[in-house]
């Protein structure tokens, strides 16, 4: 399937010998697919996305992305990660470089850009994510929800097909939630393909085509959004979301 652009097959992941963080995992994500995955703490949801970069790596299965399947060949990985962009909920900017030189680090020394170059794409993402008037500024002169926006620009610098994202509002006051939540929305609108590990209920109903439900290592349940919120299937899924909902 051409059309696949993420594909586990049946991936398995321990943490020494007694922890199963991923049983069995099988899933295809579909170039330009934008799935929500949700779950309780500990249910390998933050695992599941780091493996598609190979942050972290499965044991057995298989795990392909875009055609290339993740092994230990380095070479692999690294085409891989060209692809992928990862946003984190600590914002991992360096506080000594300017908001302009955090994006142009990479593509200068990872993409071998000219200088001029870099910066242009640069700022071309700041704009994308409402942010370009604080090139000039430091990390530290900015609030939380400007430091992930820029954390998010930083990741699109090197035109990933791929945007993973791990709770990247968990780590925000409430207020500066809506800034970055509206620029993943704006984003999830171009085409690129997402998958997003977040409680935010109301970014998976305006955004998801697929919510992803984990528990255990496990997907439990899957469906469009309007199903999973208005008809969860599984008792786990039920408890989840009452708990969450408050309902």
């Amino acid at each position: 399937m051409s059309d696949t652009i993420i594909q586990f097959d049946k991936a398995n992941k321990w943490y020494g010998n007694d922890f199963h963080v991923l049983r069995d995992i099988d899933l295809d994500v579909a170039r330009g697919e934008r799935i929500v995955i949700c779950g309780p703490s500990g249910s390998g949801k933050s695992t599941l996305i780091r493996c598609i970069n190979r942050l972290e790596e499965h044991q057995q299965g298989r795990i392909i992305v875009d055609g290339t399947e993740l092994t230990d060949d380095i070479k692999a990985i690294d085409r891989v990660r060209k692809e992928v962009g990862m946003v984190f909920q600590q914002f991992n900017l360096f506080p000594h470089l300017t908001v302009l030189e955090n994006l142009t680090l990479s593509p200068m020394w990872v993409g071998k850009m000219p200088k001029k170059e870099a910066e242009e794409r640069a700022m071309q993402q700041l704009e994308r994510v409402r942010i370009a008037e604080q090139a000039k500024k430091y990390p530290l002169q900015l609030s939380g929800g400007q430091q992930q926006r820029v954390a998010i620009a930083r990741a699109l610098c090197l035109t990933p097909k791929i945007m993973l994202f791990d709770e990247p509002t968990s780590a925000l006051d409430p207020e500066m939630i809506k800034e970055v939540l509206d620029v993943m929305i704006e984003l999830a609108g171009q085409g690129i393909t997402m998958l997003c590990v977040t409680h935010e209920m109301g970014f998976a109903k305006a955004v998801a085509d697929r919510v992803i439900f984990m528990d255990q290592g496990q997907i439990v349940e899957q469906n469009t959004p309007h199903e999973f919120f208005n008809h969860p299937q599984n008792e786990r899924s039920k408890d989840f979301l009452s708990k969450i909902l408050g309902h």
